[in-house]
């Protein structure tokens, strides 16, 4: 056999079926096999693989076994002449795998080869091709010298800068995104080092290869893309933690003593600074607006109650403005936080809400306030005039300031164009606007394989395209991800519609109408439900431990007082799904009661419709409605 492809997978479904899709048609030809080794996915992914691809041999792990542990599997099994790991947010071309067997069987020298990766809007990744990360190269890299000088030969050696994307090259290390390997070379330097749980395998085995006596190339004749960063997140703390502290392993064991110990320094070096840069950052970007509305609201109730004062010839204590305008500022935070007016994508107007309960909570306090406290109703009600007018206003700045949308929705409207036939553009719009995709105007481009995209810079141009979605059933994956890379300067998105499925993949984003459906229904997944379900959990709880003398004449008070205990420390909630199959849902707390008394008695699919509507479906109010109803059992 010439050729095993192994792809670990973990909760990428979507990405690993195109991916699958892609591999197969580059197999044609090649005596070759496709591993899949699932590290216990729960999104169906298995499932899918078994069902669409049942020539590919699916290996299905019972715990994450990590990366390195995971390919190992698939590899101690393949048969090939040639092993490639594969990640599975990737699309191959159709002759990528026969043009990289043909350059290894000419090239005896080759332990391993990567090629030209691009990710999802065309551009070159600059990781197809690296240097060895010696302490040198890694702080320059870390530093971010490397950025300033990208084509020097010293700054930007992790990714050899100095050498040309479009040329074939001697290099030091593959990505693990498609490190095409000999069998032969792997018999003798082993396998990946499952020291390494995810990141710096790829290097540690790379480096192995060199020093066996083997080469790797840099192969641009064949390109793929990469959907960089999907089956892991890159920007978290904790890959920036996982992946330098993968070089520190890599260090102990490659380097002298005195230089591990000293990359060992400057990566832990890197690690705080990343953490505390990043920490910063995060606090400025979500403090920022509440800080903003806050000091807006306590300089302006002050602002009125000083203004009215004088015109009514009244003297406010100084304390009593000062504590009121402190709580309203407070008040219209905390709803604004709690009603999702500072959730991203910002929507302006979803601070009106917030504005008229603090504004009616406000006013009814204000009446049970002891003469002597209260100062002026009316400089309460022009204090939420000022709210109603300027808190949307600026939201609506911050947004624009922050992101450039100039506009009162929460999704910008896109003018999409479509590449491929009139019959697949048709199918591929009709599922837009049934999953309500913010969508300004469709354009049409007529193209198959027969047919070049060489005119789509013209039509992106004139049409002002946002968006270019290609039909997979109509054009290659060498058309499209040449069409990528050859307009790669264009500022658009670019997504693929597979055949005949009811999703669309982007970089970093997948379009699917289960998805979708999900969240148009106000699923409980979201963030702002999650948080109102909390919210209402920790009050009503409250409530319940504040009145427990009332409540200890109703039925069983001492379990519901361990209960109401039990929920205000986040074990449990009051509403929570029933029964043990609840994989397919959003994951909640475990609930004190079920979504309907009667679902000891339903049947299985009764309970999987019940618990899908309650996840579908979600509001505070349903909560409250249900646990008022269920504590008068």
């Amino acid at each position: 056999m010439r050729l095993s492809v192994i792809i670990v997978n973990y909760n990428v479904k979507y990405f690993l079926e195109q991916c699958l899709a892609s591999v197969q048609h580059a197999i044609q030809g090649i005596d070759a096999e496709v591993i899949v080794v699932d590290n216990k996915s729960v999104d169906g992914s298995v499932e899918m693989v078994r069902e669409k691809f049942p020539s590919v041999i699916c290996i299905a792990n019972t715990e994450n076994t990590g990366f390195s542990k995971a390919n190992n599997q698939g590899m101690r099994m393949a048969k090939g002449e040639y092993i490639l790991l594969l990640n599975p947010d990737t699309v191959v071309k159709e002759d990528t795998f026969k043009k990289v067997i043909d350059f290894m069987d000419a090239h005896e020298d080759a332990g391993g080869l990567g090629v030209l990766m691009v990710d999802g809007k065309g551009k070159m990744l600059p990781e197809s091709k690296r240097g060895l990360p010696t302490p040198e190269t890694s702080f320059y890299k870390i530093f971010g010298l490397g950025r300033i000088f990208p084509k020097s030969k010293r700054f930007n050696r992790y990714y050899l800068g100095h050498l040309s994307n479009n040329e074939t090259h001697e290099i030091e290390i593959l990505s693990g995104a498609f490190m095409f390997m000999r069998k032969t070379a792997l018999d003798q330097v082993g396998l990946l080092d499952e020291a390494f749980f995810m990141y710096g395998e790829d290097i540690d085995l790379s480096w192995r290869i060199i020093q066996g006596g083997w080469k790797n190339y840099y192969f641009p004749e064949t390109s793929i893309i990469h959907y960089k960063g999907e089956s892991t997140k890159k920007g978290s703390l904790n890959y920036v933690y996982v992946f330098y502290n993968a070089m520190v392993i890599f260090a102990k064991k490659h380097f002298s003593a005195s230089h591990a110990t000293t990359f060992s320094f400057f990566i832990q070096l890197a690690i705080w600074m990343r953490a505390s840069l990043s920490i910063v950052k995060r606090f400025i970007a979500s403090a920022s607006l509440p800080v903003l509305d806050s000091l807006v609201l306590y300089f302006g109730v002050t602002f009125f109650a000083d203004t009215y004062g004088a015109w009514q010839m009244k003297n406010f204590e100084e304390h009593l403005v000062e504590l009121s305008a402190f709580a309203f500022a407070l008040l219209t935070w905390f709803f604004n936080w709690l009603s999702g007016a500072y959730d991203k994508p910002l929507v302006p107007r979803r601070s009106l809400k917030p504005v008229l309960w603090v504004t009616l909570l406000t006013l009814l306090v204000y009446s049970l306030l002891p003469e002597q406290v209260r100062f002026s109703r009316m400089v309460v009600l022009m204090s939420a005039g000022l709210a109603f007018a300027i808190i949307p206003a600026l939201h609506f700045i911050y947004r624009g300031l922050t992101t450039g949308k100039w506009n009162w929705r929460s999704q910008s409207s896109k003018r999409i164009l479509i590449a491929g036939s009139n019959e697949e553009a048709q199918r591929v719009e009709d599922f837009l606007k049934q999953i309500h995709y913010p969508i300004a105007s469709f354009v049409r481009l007529k193209a198959t394989d027969t047919t070049e995209l060489s005119d789509l810079n013209e039509w992106v141009r004139i049409h002002r395209i946002h968006e270019v979605i290609f039909c997979g059933k109509d054009l290659s994956s060498s058309a499209i991800i040449g069409a990528m890379s050859q307009f790669s300067h264009l500022e658009v998105e670019y997504k693929i519609a597979p055949p005949e499925r009811h999703f669309i993949i982007g970089s970093q984003q997948i379009q699917s109408a289960n998805d979708t459906f999900f969240v148009e229904v106000n699923s409980i997944a979201t963030k702002l439900n999650k948080r109102q379900k909390r919210a209402f959990d920790l009050a009503s709880s409250l409530v319940l431990l504040l009145a427990f003398p009332v409540f200890f004449f109703t039925k069983h008070p001492g379990k519901r007082f361990v209960n109401a205990l039990e929920v205000v420390s986040g074990k449990k909630s009051w509403i929570g799904y029933f029964g043990n199959d609840t994989t397919a849902l959003p994951n909640i707390r475990s609930g004190v009661f079920s979504p309907n008394k009667n679902a000891a008695f339903l049947n299985e699919e009764g309970v999987q419709q019940m618990n899908a509507l309650y996840a579908k479906d979600y509001s505070w109010w349903k909560d409250l409605r249900l646990l008022q109803q269920l504590f008068s059992l």
